[in-house]
């Protein structure tokens, strides 16, 4: 039983797979956030080009 216990605090596969398992949450969150925030500039860029269109189109 002993040399079970000591096996088991000598295996490091668990913690290796937990610490990618991070680093994948971490890119993961990094890449959402980067997402989120290019998609309310690009919504913003669009909304302008679209007004301008508009009032261009009414002046003619």
């Amino acid at each position: 039983m002993k040399t079970i216990f000591a096996r088991l605090l000598k295996d490091e596969t668990g913690a290796t797979a937990i610490e990618y398992g991070l680093i994948a949450a971490l890119i993961s969150v990094a890449l959402i956030t980067g997402a989120t925030s290019l998609g309310g500039t690009l919504n913003t860029l669009f909304v302008d080009l679209g007004n301008k269109m508009t009032t261009a189109e009414s002046a003619f």
